[in-house]
């Protein structure tokens, strides 16, 4: 995946000038959410059925008993009681941080051009453009990019010229590239250049 377009509403100039073009964009997460809703659908779908044939006469489910009574007896300092309360807070904390944070860390926004339209370019087309234009420096042997959100780390092996020249060269070009992505907050670049077969 490559740049990603996505259609918004105007901005207010409040938001305008707060910078809202650098927001990352927001995930679905159809797949978390769908897994559970259809989990809610089935627990709650059991127990209508069983207060529905309760109400209808029969009696009630056996596992629906022993539930109630074990709730009823167990104390608050019982271990299964706090080991519940610890897995059904955790999943709590994990849907309000699902539901507090945008997700799609790997899109890093780009300046906005249009009022209606946002654009975001994936790390991995941003470092394989840089690794690209790294590869054109005189003297650069090989590259390993890695582009994160604030940083962008990049390592050289040079078989000539000398190391500092080099460094020199990758920082202009790869600064220039980066300028050119036009990501509104453009990662910090750390270069490091060795000789082949040395580590560093």
């Amino acid at each position: 995946m490559g740049t990603v377009l996505e259609k918004t509403q105007p901005p207010a100039p409040d938001d305008e000038a707060a910078g809202s073009g650098s927001r990352r964009f927001w995930s679905a997460r159809r797949i978390s959410a769908g897994l559970l809703a259809l989990l809610l659908l089935v627990v709650v779908a059991v127990f209508l059925y069983d207060i529905a044939a309760v109400r209808a006469g029969r009696p009630a489910m056996s596992w629906r008993r022993e539930l109630a009574d074990q709730m009823a007896g167990r104390p608050l300092d019982d271990i299964w009681v706090l080991l519940g309360a610890g897995v059904a807070t955790v999943l709590g904390l994990w849907l309000l941080l699902l539901a507090l944070t945008p997700g799609l860390r790997s899109l890093l926004p780009m300046r906005r051009t249009h009022p209606d339209v946002r654009a975001g370019l994936d790390r991995d087309a941003a470092a394989m453009v840089l690794r690209d234009r790294a590869m054109e420096t005189a003297g650069v042997r090989s590259v390993r990019v890695r582009v994160t959100r604030r940083r962008a780390d990049v390592r050289a092996v040079s078989h000539f010229r000398e190391l500092d020249d080099v460094r020199a060269d990758l920082r202009a070009v790869l600064a220039d590239t980066v300028g050119r992505m036009a990501l509104s907050r453009p990662p910090v670049l750390a270069v490091r250049v060795r000789r082949p077969g040395r580590k560093g």
